[in-house]
């Protein structure tokens, strides 16, 4: 099993390959792949023309795996999703043609375009890494990860995302707009090129990824951490903001994307900061808010960040003493 510090330079090496193609967006870029490390499905949710497609085609040409692109739209069947069985004549017989769903990164373009019943096929899939069909229980080889686009303005002929679907991603991101520097900076990298597509250099295999992915394993956190990341979930539960707070999957979200943020930095354990740099992405997206704070224009990012706010942080103190009775043990 590779170190902590092989993966924190593992990521450099991908991040600075990825800033090649994308400009200034390097914290979404390091949360997207903090998300892939803990082997979790993105959810990129934004306006148009930032860059959220090209995110998925970099990184798939980075990490060297096979890519599928799906166009959502309202006439979108599960089938075509997932595959079907088709008749051979020559063989008198049934074969099953697997959909794009069969790879590595599967880019689920502007999902909430196609109706819930081709939004669930996804399901099964993105949760237990295999497709089912006509009770045939079919494998998807590792590594599979899901990158989800959707506009959150655009409600017009969209189905929106179950909170069950929602639940499946591991975090929601927003890519945001460039600054005026980084924006030029877009601009000119087009113009020396001479040319609108840009072909990454391959930074690691598909088995590569894995060998990062396991070696995550290997970040200590402490009770007092852990403890931490049970407080701020089950704030959201008892907030006044919210009808529904973030489940035990949410808990286990922030772990694994914690552990994930740690190895980035080199660190083989996990301090608080690192609990909150992923806790809106994790969270914010699992919650379901009352209805009169839509008039009010709070956010569940803003639920969060309060939360974040108002449960108290394990002092230094706590986590050595600790650390010292487990290594006690």
């Amino acid at each position: 099993m590779i170190s902590i510090d092989e993966v924190a330079t593992r990521s450099e090496r991908i991040l600075a390959e990825l800033d090649r193609a994308i400009v200034g967006k390097r914290e979404a870029l390091a949360l997207v792949l903090t998300g892939f490390l803990a082997d979790g499905h993105v959810l990129l949710e934004d306006y148009p023309g930032l860059a959220k497609t090209l995110i998925a085609r970099s990184f798939a040409q980075v990490a060297d795996m096979e890519f599928s692109r799906i166009q959502f739209t309202p006439d979108l069947m599960p089938s075509d999703v997932t595959g079907s069985s088709i008749y051979n004549q020559s063989a008198a017989d049934f074969e099953f043609r697997p959909g794009p769903v069969f790879t590595n990164l599967l880019l689920a373009d502007e999902i909430n375009r196609a109706p819930p019943k081709t939004q669930a096929a996804l399901l099964e899939a993105m949760q237990e890494r295999q497709v089912t069909i006509e009770g045939a229980t079919n494998v998807l080889a590792p590594p599979f990860l899901v990158i989800a686009t959707q506009n959150p303005i655009e409600y017009e002929g969209t189905y929106p995302l179950p909170e069950a679907q929602l639940d499946r991603f591991l975090l929601r991101i927003g890519v945001g707009y460039p600054s005026r520097e980084d924006e030029w900076q877009i601009l000119e990298r087009r113009i020396d090129r001479a040319a609108d597509d840009m072909v990454l250099s391959p930074v690691v295999d598909r088995a590569g990824l894995l060998e990062m992915q396991r070696a995550v394993e290997q970040v200590h956190v402490s009770e007092a951490i852990g403890l931490y990341i049970v407080d701020v979930v089950t704030a959201t539960r008892s907030s006044g903001r919210t009808q529904v707070g973030a489940s035990p999957r949410g808990s286990l979200a922030l772990l694994k994307l914690a552990r994930c943020r740690a190895a980035l930095t080199g660190r083989d354990y996990v301090i608080p900061e690192d609990v909150k740099a992923v806790a809106v992405p994790a969270l914010a997206h699992r919650l379901m808010l009352r209805p009169e704070l839509w008039v009010q224009r709070i956010s569940s990012d803003d639920v969060v960040r309060q939360v974040l706010e108002t449960v108290p942080t394990p002092a230094a103190e706590d986590l050595e003493v600790l650390d010292s009775a487990e290594k006690l043990k």
